[in-house]
């Protein structure tokens, strides 16, 4: 009966740290240069394949911001409720997800993208980039 408890608590403890070490959930992102919170983005799972959106603009100036430079489906369109990761799935390498894309509302561009959970999914590694050049911010679970 102990072995049975055991192995219950211990995969009741495991199956909770894979969904926190993945990048599913609620992220708060950070201003690159002024360090401060930019907005919040919620990533979701459709069937292995992960996309985000975004939920709030920190800047209550911003709060009504339209994509005004994006060049595809998203231009014109509200960057609040707006779809900016795309596509992403879970490499072979099982702490990363890559493969999609994520979109800068800021200046419409879109970037090939990896995300890499970081202290056991309270942080998580976000890059964007085109060959070998790159820009990694780190975003903070909210939930």
């Amino acid at each position: 009966m102990k072995t049975t408890l055991t192995a219950l608590a211990l995969s009741v403890l495991s199956a909770t740290a894979w969904a926190q070490a993945n990048p599913v959930g609620l992220w708060r992102t950070i201003d690159d240069e002024t360090k401060q919170e930019k907005s919040l983005v919620r990533i979701s799972d459709a069937g292995g394949v992960l996309s985000g959106k975004v939920e709030k603009i920190a800047d209550p100036t911003k709060a009504n911001a339209v994509c005004e430079a994006c060049t595809d489906d998203r231009k014109g369109k509200p960057v609040v409720g707006m779809t900016i990761i795309r596509n992403a799935k879970q490499g072979d390498d099982k702490e990363l997800w890559e493969g999609g894309e994520i979109l800068d509302p800021n200046n419409g561009k879109t970037y090939r993208l990896r995300m890499k959970p970081l202290e056991g999914g309270k942080k998580l590694e976000v890059r964007g980039y085109v060959g070998p050049f790159h820009r990694n911010q780190i975003w903070i679970r909210v939930e």
